[in-house]
Protein backbone atom coordinates (compact mmCIF):
# COMPACT_ATOMS: atom_id res chain seq x y z
CA UNK A 1 0.00 0.00 0.00
CA UNK A 2 1.06 3.57 -0.57
CA UNK A 3 2.12 5.46 2.52
CA UNK A 4 0.02 8.64 2.19
CA UNK A 5 1.13 11.60 4.28
CA UNK A 6 -1.75 12.83 6.45
CA UNK A 7 -1.87 15.39 9.21
CA UNK A 8 -3.02 14.31 12.64
CA UNK A 9 -4.67 17.71 13.18
CA UNK A 10 -6.53 19.94 10.73
CA UNK A 11 -6.52 23.32 12.47
CA UNK A 12 -8.85 26.16 11.47
CA UNK A 13 -6.83 29.00 9.91
CA UNK A 14 -8.98 31.60 11.68
CA UNK A 15 -9.34 30.37 15.27
CA UNK A 16 -7.07 27.33 15.51
CA UNK A 17 -9.83 24.87 16.49
CA UNK A 18 -10.11 21.41 14.95
CA UNK A 19 -11.79 21.64 11.53
CA UNK A 20 -14.20 18.85 10.54
CA UNK A 21 -15.22 17.34 7.21
CA UNK A 22 -18.50 18.86 5.96
CA UNK A 23 -20.36 16.45 3.61
CA UNK A 24 -22.60 19.06 1.97
CA UNK A 25 -19.76 21.51 1.25
CA UNK A 26 -17.12 18.81 0.61
CA UNK A 27 -14.71 21.00 2.60
CA UNK A 28 -13.06 21.12 6.00
CA UNK A 29 -15.18 23.50 8.10
CA UNK A 30 -14.56 24.86 11.58
CA UNK A 31 -17.56 23.98 13.83
CA UNK A 32 -16.84 27.02 16.05
CA UNK A 33 -16.31 29.98 13.71
CA UNK A 34 -17.59 28.51 10.44
CA UNK A 35 -14.39 29.12 8.48
CA UNK A 36 -14.01 26.68 5.60
CA UNK A 37 -10.85 25.61 3.86
CA UNK A 38 -10.41 23.72 0.59
CA UNK A 39 -8.80 20.33 0.89
CA UNK A 40 -6.86 18.79 -1.96
CA UNK A 41 -5.55 15.28 -2.12
CA UNK A 42 -2.59 14.21 -4.20
CA UNK A 43 -4.27 11.40 -6.08
CA UNK A 44 -1.19 10.61 -8.13
CA UNK A 45 1.01 9.80 -5.16
CA UNK A 46 -1.89 8.16 -3.36
CA UNK A 47 -3.44 6.15 -6.16
CA UNK A 48 -5.34 3.11 -4.97
CA UNK A 49 -3.90 -0.22 -6.03
CA UNK A 50 -5.14 -3.75 -5.56
CA UNK A 51 -3.14 -5.86 -3.10
CA UNK A 52 -2.16 -9.44 -3.82
CA UNK A 53 -4.31 -11.56 -1.51
CA UNK A 54 -2.07 -14.61 -1.24
CA UNK A 55 0.96 -12.46 -0.41
CA UNK A 56 -0.96 -10.46 2.18
CA UNK A 57 -2.23 -13.58 3.92
CA UNK A 58 1.38 -14.76 4.25
CA UNK A 59 2.77 -11.51 5.61
CA UNK A 60 1.72 -7.88 5.36
CA UNK A 61 4.54 -5.31 5.80
CA UNK A 62 4.49 -3.01 8.81
CA UNK A 63 4.31 0.12 6.62
CA UNK A 64 0.82 -0.97 5.54
CA UNK A 65 -0.42 -0.94 9.13
CA UNK A 66 -1.55 1.78 11.55
CA UNK A 67 -3.78 4.86 11.23
CA UNK A 68 -1.16 7.50 10.20
CA UNK A 69 -2.24 9.48 13.26
CA UNK A 70 -2.47 9.02 17.01
CA UNK A 71 -5.77 7.31 17.76
CA UNK A 72 -7.51 5.80 20.76
CA UNK A 73 -9.19 2.44 20.25
CA UNK A 74 -11.97 1.30 22.57
CA UNK A 75 -14.29 -1.69 22.69
CA UNK A 76 -17.88 -1.62 23.89
CA UNK A 77 -18.47 -4.19 26.61
CA UNK A 78 -22.12 -4.46 25.57
CA UNK A 79 -22.16 -4.94 21.77
CA UNK A 80 -18.37 -5.60 21.36
CA UNK A 81 -17.99 -3.01 18.58
CA UNK A 82 -14.49 -1.49 18.40
CA UNK A 83 -14.28 2.27 17.68
CA UNK A 84 -11.31 4.46 16.80
CA UNK A 85 -11.25 8.20 17.52
CA UNK A 86 -8.99 11.08 18.50
CA UNK A 87 -7.44 10.48 21.95
CA UNK A 88 -8.85 13.69 23.47
CA UNK A 89 -12.45 12.48 22.90
CA UNK A 90 -13.25 10.81 26.20
CA UNK A 91 -16.37 10.06 28.21
CA UNK A 92 -18.58 9.28 25.23
CA UNK A 93 -21.02 6.41 24.81
CA UNK A 94 -20.81 3.63 22.23
CA UNK A 95 -22.00 4.94 18.86
CA UNK A 96 -23.53 1.56 18.01
CA UNK A 97 -25.66 0.68 21.04
CA UNK A 98 -25.41 3.71 23.36
CA UNK A 99 -23.71 1.85 26.19
CA UNK A 100 -21.26 3.87 28.34
CA UNK A 101 -19.18 0.74 29.02
CA UNK A 102 -16.13 1.48 26.86
CA UNK A 103 -12.72 0.04 27.65
CA UNK A 104 -9.38 0.46 25.89
CA UNK A 105 -8.88 -2.13 23.19
CA UNK A 106 -5.37 -3.53 22.98
CA UNK A 107 -4.61 -5.13 19.65
CA UNK A 108 -2.24 -8.05 19.30
CA UNK A 109 -1.08 -6.56 16.02
CA UNK A 110 -1.47 -3.10 14.47
CA UNK A 111 -4.46 -2.98 12.11
CA UNK A 112 -4.15 -3.07 8.34
CA UNK A 113 -4.47 0.56 7.33
CA UNK A 114 -7.47 1.48 5.17
CA UNK A 115 -6.17 2.05 1.65
CA UNK A 116 -9.07 4.19 0.54
CA UNK A 117 -12.33 5.64 1.70
CA UNK A 118 -15.58 7.02 0.37
CA UNK A 119 -16.15 10.52 1.83
CA UNK A 120 -19.45 11.58 3.36
CA UNK A 121 -21.57 13.31 0.73
CA UNK A 122 -25.05 13.39 2.31
CA UNK A 123 -25.53 16.08 4.98
CA UNK A 124 -26.70 15.22 8.50
CA UNK A 125 -29.67 17.61 8.27
CA UNK A 126 -30.93 15.79 5.18
CA UNK A 127 -30.58 12.43 6.93
CA UNK A 128 -32.50 13.60 10.00
CA UNK A 129 -35.43 14.76 7.87
CA UNK A 130 -35.34 11.51 5.89
CA UNK A 131 -35.50 9.40 9.04
CA UNK A 132 -38.24 11.60 10.54
CA UNK A 133 -40.44 11.04 7.47
CA UNK A 134 -39.64 7.33 7.50
CA UNK A 135 -40.84 6.97 11.09
CA UNK A 136 -43.98 8.96 10.30
CA UNK A 137 -44.84 6.44 7.55
CA UNK A 138 -44.65 3.43 9.90
CA UNK A 139 -48.21 2.95 11.12
CA UNK A 140 -47.32 -0.10 13.23
CA UNK A 141 -44.71 1.81 15.24
CA UNK A 142 -45.78 2.73 18.80
CA UNK A 143 -47.18 6.26 19.02
CA UNK A 144 -44.77 7.34 21.75
CA UNK A 145 -41.82 6.27 19.58
CA UNK A 146 -42.76 8.86 16.95
CA UNK A 147 -42.87 11.59 19.59
CA UNK A 148 -39.34 10.91 20.81
CA UNK A 149 -36.52 13.05 19.36
CA UNK A 150 -34.61 10.03 18.09
CA UNK A 151 -33.04 11.88 15.17
CA UNK A 152 -30.94 13.87 17.66
CA UNK A 153 -28.93 10.67 18.14
CA UNK A 154 -27.86 10.34 14.48
CA UNK A 155 -24.08 9.91 14.20
CA UNK A 156 -21.68 9.76 11.26
CA UNK A 157 -19.54 6.61 11.32
CA UNK A 158 -16.96 5.20 8.93
CA UNK A 159 -17.55 1.46 8.61
CA UNK A 160 -14.73 -0.94 7.62
CA UNK A 161 -15.18 -2.97 4.45
CA UNK A 162 -13.02 -5.36 2.47
CA UNK A 163 -13.33 -5.57 -1.31
CA UNK A 164 -12.02 -8.45 -3.40
CA UNK A 165 -11.24 -8.99 -7.07
CA UNK A 166 -10.80 -12.38 -8.70
CA UNK A 167 -10.85 -14.12 -12.06
CA UNK A 168 -13.11 -17.16 -11.94
CA UNK A 169 -13.26 -20.15 -14.26
CA UNK A 170 -16.10 -22.52 -13.45
CA UNK A 171 -16.88 -25.73 -15.40
CA UNK A 172 -20.27 -27.25 -14.61
CA UNK A 173 -22.40 -30.26 -15.37
CA UNK A 174 -26.08 -30.94 -14.76
CA UNK A 175 -29.13 -32.69 -16.11
CA UNK A 176 -31.23 -30.54 -18.42
CA UNK A 177 -34.97 -31.22 -18.49
CA UNK A 178 -37.06 -30.67 -21.62
CA UNK A 179 -40.84 -30.67 -21.35
CA UNK A 180 -42.98 -32.70 -23.74
CA UNK A 181 -46.69 -33.49 -23.66
CA UNK A 182 -48.92 -36.45 -24.35
CA UNK A 183 -52.71 -36.62 -24.66
CA UNK A 184 -54.52 -38.56 -21.95
CA UNK A 185 -58.14 -39.75 -21.96
CA UNK A 186 -60.15 -39.76 -18.73
CA UNK A 187 -63.74 -39.62 -17.44
CA UNK A 188 -65.04 -36.56 -15.61
CA UNK A 189 -67.46 -36.50 -12.63
CA UNK A 190 -70.46 -37.00 -14.94
CA UNK A 191 -68.90 -40.05 -16.58
CA UNK A 192 -68.17 -38.25 -19.84
CA UNK A 193 -64.98 -38.99 -21.76
CA UNK A 194 -62.51 -36.10 -21.81
CA UNK A 195 -58.92 -35.54 -22.96
CA UNK A 196 -56.13 -33.49 -21.42
CA UNK A 197 -52.48 -32.69 -22.00
CA UNK A 198 -50.04 -34.30 -19.56
CA UNK A 199 -46.58 -32.81 -19.06
CA UNK A 200 -43.48 -35.04 -18.96
CA UNK A 201 -39.77 -34.31 -18.65
CA UNK A 202 -37.04 -35.74 -20.86
CA UNK A 203 -33.68 -35.57 -19.02
CA UNK A 204 -30.42 -35.12 -20.91
CA UNK A 205 -26.84 -34.56 -19.67
CA UNK A 206 -25.53 -30.99 -20.08
CA UNK A 207 -22.25 -29.22 -19.33
CA UNK A 208 -20.61 -25.87 -19.89
CA UNK A 209 -18.14 -23.26 -18.66
CA UNK A 210 -18.59 -19.88 -16.97
CA UNK A 211 -15.76 -17.33 -16.97
CA UNK A 212 -16.24 -14.17 -14.94
CA UNK A 213 -14.21 -11.35 -13.37
CA UNK A 214 -15.39 -10.23 -9.95
CA UNK A 215 -14.64 -6.57 -9.26
CA UNK A 216 -14.84 -5.13 -5.74
CA UNK A 217 -16.88 -7.93 -4.19
CA UNK A 218 -17.79 -6.32 -0.82
CA UNK A 219 -17.49 -7.90 2.63
CA UNK A 220 -18.44 -5.80 5.70
CA UNK A 221 -15.78 -5.81 8.41
CA UNK A 222 -18.12 -4.52 11.11
CA UNK A 223 -19.74 -6.07 14.16
CA UNK A 224 -21.30 -2.78 15.23
CA UNK A 225 -23.81 -2.36 12.37
CA UNK A 226 -26.33 -4.96 11.24
CA UNK A 227 -25.02 -6.69 8.10
CA UNK A 228 -28.61 -7.11 6.94
CA UNK A 229 -29.17 -3.35 7.01
CA UNK A 230 -25.83 -2.68 5.31
CA UNK A 231 -26.76 -5.02 2.46
CA UNK A 232 -29.94 -3.01 1.97
CA UNK A 233 -28.07 0.32 1.65
CA UNK A 234 -25.38 -1.09 -0.66
CA UNK A 235 -23.82 -0.57 -3.09
CA UNK A 236 -21.18 1.84 -1.90
CA UNK A 237 -19.66 3.61 -4.91
CA UNK A 238 -16.21 1.99 -4.91
CA UNK A 239 -15.22 3.66 -8.22
CA UNK A 240 -15.43 6.97 -6.30
CA UNK A 241 -12.98 5.91 -3.57
CA UNK A 242 -10.24 8.37 -2.64
CA UNK A 243 -6.91 7.52 -1.01
CA UNK A 244 -7.02 7.28 2.78
CA UNK A 245 -6.41 10.59 4.52
CA UNK A 246 -7.33 11.55 8.09
CA UNK A 247 -8.82 14.87 6.89
CA UNK A 248 -11.94 13.01 5.78
CA UNK A 249 -12.26 11.38 9.21
CA UNK A 250 -12.26 14.64 11.15
CA UNK A 251 -15.48 14.92 13.14
CA UNK A 252 -16.51 11.29 12.61
CA UNK A 253 -16.09 7.99 14.43
CA UNK A 254 -14.19 5.17 12.72
CA UNK A 255 -15.00 1.54 13.48
CA UNK A 256 -12.08 -0.86 13.70
CA UNK A 257 -12.61 -3.99 11.59
CA UNK A 258 -13.35 -7.17 13.54
CA UNK A 259 -13.71 -9.42 10.51
CA UNK A 260 -10.05 -10.16 9.78
CA UNK A 261 -8.63 -10.52 6.27
CA UNK A 262 -8.60 -14.33 6.23
CA UNK A 263 -12.23 -14.52 7.38
CA UNK A 264 -13.30 -11.82 4.91
CA UNK A 265 -11.50 -13.56 2.03
CA UNK A 266 -13.38 -16.80 2.75
CA UNK A 267 -16.71 -14.96 2.96
CA UNK A 268 -15.94 -13.27 -0.35
CA UNK A 269 -15.13 -16.55 -2.06
CA UNK A 270 -18.33 -18.10 -0.71
CA UNK A 271 -20.32 -15.16 -2.13
CA UNK A 272 -18.55 -15.47 -5.49
CA UNK A 273 -19.27 -19.21 -5.55
CA UNK A 274 -22.98 -18.60 -4.94
CA UNK A 275 -23.06 -16.10 -7.81
CA UNK A 276 -21.21 -18.54 -10.09
CA UNK A 277 -23.77 -21.20 -9.27
CA UNK A 278 -26.52 -18.83 -10.44
CA UNK A 279 -24.60 -18.03 -13.64
CA UNK A 280 -24.11 -21.73 -14.35
CA UNK A 281 -27.78 -22.49 -13.70
CA UNK A 282 -28.70 -19.78 -16.21
CA UNK A 283 -26.64 -21.58 -18.89
CA UNK A 284 -28.41 -24.92 -18.55
CA UNK A 285 -30.56 -25.48 -21.63
CA UNK A 286 -34.14 -26.70 -21.57
CA UNK A 287 -37.08 -25.97 -19.34
CA UNK A 288 -35.85 -27.21 -15.96
CA UNK A 289 -32.74 -28.77 -14.44
CA UNK A 290 -31.41 -30.89 -11.60
CA UNK A 291 -28.15 -32.14 -10.06
CA UNK A 292 -26.08 -29.06 -10.91
CA UNK A 293 -22.43 -29.48 -9.89
CA UNK A 294 -19.90 -26.65 -10.29
CA UNK A 295 -16.08 -26.67 -10.12
CA UNK A 296 -14.91 -23.07 -9.53
CA UNK A 297 -11.27 -22.01 -9.52
CA UNK A 298 -10.08 -18.50 -8.65
CA UNK A 299 -6.94 -16.66 -9.74
CA UNK A 300 -5.44 -13.14 -9.68
CA UNK A 301 -7.08 -12.58 -6.28
CA UNK A 302 -6.57 -9.08 -4.86
CA UNK A 303 -8.12 -7.02 -2.07
CA UNK A 304 -8.50 -3.54 -0.60
CA UNK A 305 -9.36 -2.44 2.93
CA UNK A 306 -11.61 0.64 2.76
CA UNK A 307 -13.86 2.80 4.91
CA UNK A 308 -17.40 3.64 3.84
CA UNK A 309 -19.66 6.36 5.32
CA UNK A 310 -22.93 5.65 7.11
CA UNK A 311 -25.24 7.80 9.18
CA UNK A 312 -26.26 5.61 12.09
CA UNK A 313 -29.13 5.87 14.53
CA UNK A 314 -29.08 3.31 17.36
CA UNK A 315 -31.61 3.34 20.18
CA UNK A 316 -33.07 1.08 22.84
CA UNK A 317 -36.82 0.53 22.99
CA UNK A 318 -37.59 -1.53 26.03
CA UNK A 319 -34.69 -3.96 26.17
CA UNK A 320 -34.19 -4.30 22.39
CA UNK A 321 -31.66 -2.45 20.26
CA UNK A 322 -32.85 -0.98 16.95
CA UNK A 323 -30.77 0.62 14.20
CA UNK A 324 -31.42 2.86 11.21
CA UNK A 325 -28.63 3.09 8.63
CA UNK A 326 -28.26 5.63 5.82
CA UNK A 327 -25.60 5.34 3.12
CA UNK A 328 -23.56 8.50 3.67
CA UNK A 329 -22.75 8.76 -0.05
CA UNK A 330 -25.97 7.78 -1.86
CA UNK A 331 -28.63 8.41 0.80
CA UNK A 332 -30.13 4.90 0.61
CA UNK A 333 -31.77 3.99 3.92
CA UNK A 334 -32.75 0.84 5.81
CA UNK A 335 -34.02 0.55 9.34
CA UNK A 336 -35.55 -1.45 12.14
CA UNK A 337 -38.36 -0.26 14.41
CA UNK A 338 -40.52 -1.74 17.20
CA UNK A 339 -44.10 -2.66 16.40
CA UNK A 340 -47.01 -1.94 18.70
CA UNK A 341 -48.69 -5.17 19.89
CA UNK A 342 -51.99 -3.25 20.21
CA UNK A 343 -51.88 -2.14 16.58
CA UNK A 344 -50.99 -5.67 15.46
CA UNK A 345 -53.90 -7.07 17.50
CA UNK A 346 -56.19 -4.47 15.93
CA UNK A 347 -55.16 -5.56 12.41
CA UNK A 348 -55.71 -9.22 13.30
CA UNK A 349 -59.17 -8.38 14.65
CA UNK A 350 -60.02 -6.49 11.47
CA UNK A 351 -58.89 -9.47 9.37
CA UNK A 352 -61.08 -11.85 11.41
CA UNK A 353 -64.11 -9.57 11.08
CA UNK A 354 -63.54 -9.24 7.32
CA UNK A 355 -63.29 -13.03 7.01
CA UNK A 356 -66.57 -13.62 8.84
CA UNK A 357 -68.33 -10.96 6.75
CA UNK A 358 -67.05 -12.66 3.58
CA UNK A 359 -68.26 -16.08 4.77
CA UNK A 360 -71.71 -14.75 5.72
CA UNK A 361 -72.14 -12.98 2.37
CA UNK A 362 -71.24 -16.18 0.51
CA UNK A 363 -73.74 -18.21 2.60
CA UNK A 364 -76.50 -15.72 1.83
CA UNK A 365 -75.79 -16.06 -1.87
Amino acid sequence: MSDIAALEKHACAACGAQAEWNPSKQLLVCPFCGTSAPFTLDKESGALVENDLAKALRDLPDEARGWLAEKRTVQCQSCKAVSVFDPERVGQNCQFCGSPSLVDYKEIKAPIRPQGLLPFKVAESQVREQIRKWYASKWLAPGKLKSRALVDQVRGVYIPYWTFDAKAVCPWEAEAGHYYYTTETYRDNQGRTQTRQVQHVRWEPASGLVEHFFDDEPVPGTHGVSNGLLRQVEPFATPELVPYDTAFLSGFIVEHYQVVLLEAAQASQDAMTDKLRQMCAAQIPGDTSRNLVIHPTFSAQTFKHILVPVWLLSYLYGTRLFQVVVNGYSGRMAGQYPKSPWKIAFLVLLAIIAFFIFVMLNQNN
